[in-house]
């Protein structure tokens, strides 16, 4: 019997595990298709990203009732179900002429529909993989070793979407990146039959009145700061490589050519995966407060360096793997190695923000995603900033993130009942 339960557990860490990485495809498509639309609107760069991130306000409470009401597994279907839409929509409005104001219209709702499907998704994963994992360093480990798949899917997002779109010109249009849309949709329903007829293991719910579950779950104020953290922290995650695909790959950027540009922001999230992969193999030995206090200041470093460093201060960027062969600043080098910083984040504040709640898990990590719309809304603001001041200086909005980062784990993950 024990032999079955432990098999069971095994089948639904592996289904988790393929769904992290479902909802990183998703999410990283948003920025390279900015790029097409910012060409045709200037306003409307990271106007899809937010529509994406925006339906986590809407959808993130009502997913952690879906999950107490019926369960992950079926939870799961319903977001895959979505997202099988969601992208179907994308690719109608890329059926449609570029110039037309529709188009863009049809894409924003795709883009939304979306994002319910990864609200859902985020909402089953992270509290599946942290229950499974009892907790403490050994449920923060399953959910940083999910994050490394997480993270080789948002490598080869941007690398494909990238080399489809080419140099931009105001003919691009989201009709190049139609077969990636394809694709998306063949995985949707490929998973969507996968998770069907697997048999899942589930953590237990507590059946409780929703009200009283959110009440219950805010009475903790680790959590409460917790959920303010990964508000900022999912800005920072999508800001830093958003905003640096912007300065180096629009007309009149850095480079000006999305191919190359696309390849460095995949480096970036290719570094999430390294740093993901070894937080796998410490977690189990180093505290979560330990690495996000170590993450969080050395990526405020980082950032310092890169707005201060000159820009006539250039090196040559070559690297085999990823066909990038270019001349840049010298300063996007720091702004990749956040990549490591940021690898470690979202595991660990999501460890931290719901430890010790107990029946109110599935109640936290729907108020935990409401406010992951932070990767909409700040990454807008810091491009929106970026026109006004310029692409290097808006990562100032990034720095001040990331000091809260680190309040968060020196002061406000310590666990206390009362908010």
């Amino acid at each position: 019997m024990t032999q079955k339960k432990n098999n069971g557990a095994l089948v639904a860490i592996i289904a988790m595990m393929f769904l992290f990485a479902m909802i990183s495809f998703v999410t990283n498509m948003a920025a390279p298709f900015g790029t097409i639309w910012k060409n045709q609107y200037d306003w409307a760069g990271m106007v899809g990203n937010l529509m994406n991130f925006a339906a986590y306000l809407f959808m993130g409470i009502p997913a952690g009732m879906m999950i107490t009401k019926i369960g992950y597994k079926k939870t799961a279907l319903v977001a895959l179900a979505l997202g099988f839409i969601g992208v179907l929509v994308q690719y109608c409005s890329s059926m449609m002429e570029v110039t037309a104001i529709s188009a863009y219209v049809v894409y924003l709702l795709g883009a939304f529909i979306c994002g319910f499907c990864v609200c859902i998704l985020n909402t089953v994963v992270n509290p599946m993989l942290n229950l499974l994992g009892g907790g403490g360093n050994r449920g923060n480990q399953l959910i940083q070793t999910g994050g490394s798949l997480n993270s080789l899917a948002a490598t080869l997002t941007p690398m494909l979407a990238g080399a489809m779109i080419g140099e931009i010109t105001k003919q691009t249009s989201l009709k190049d990146v139609s077969p990636l849309l394809l694709v998306a949709m063949a995985i949707f329903a490929a998973s969507f039959f996968i998770i069907y007829f697997t048999k899942l293991v589930e953590p237990e719910t507590e059946k409780s009145n929703v009200m009283e579950g959110i009440k219950g779950a805010l009475g903790y104020r680790h959590l409460v700061f917790g959920i303010i953290a990964i508000f900022f922290y999912v800005g920072i995650e999508v800001g830093i490589p958003g905003q640096l695909l912007f300065y180096l790959g629009n007309p009149g950027g850095v480079l000006g050519n999305m191919v190359v540009a696309g390849a460095i922001a995949g480096l970036y999230w290719f570094l999430m995966l390294v740093g993901r992969m070894t937080s796998v193999f410490i977690s189990g030995k180093v505290s979560p407060r330990a690495q996000l206090t170590t993450v969080t200041i050395v990526a405020i470093c980082l950032l310092l360096v890169a707005i201060f460093m000159p820009e006539t201060q250039t090196m040559n960027l070559k690297v085999g793997l990823f066909g990038i062969d270019a001349t840049v600043p010298t300063k996007v080098l720091f702004i990749i190695l956040c990549g490591l910083c940021t690898s470690v984040m979202w595991g660990v504040v999501f460890n931290l923000a719901t430890e010790g709640l107990g029946k109110y898990t599935a109640s936290a990590s729907g108020l935990f995603m409401t406010m992951v719309v932070g990767g909409g809304v700040m990454p807008l603001i810091q491009n929106l900033l970026a026109n006004k001041i310029g692409d290097i200086q808006s990562y100032w909005l990034v720095v001040a993130m990331l000091v809260y980062m680190l309040f968060f784990a020196l002061v406000g993950s310590r666990p206390s009942k009362k908010a």
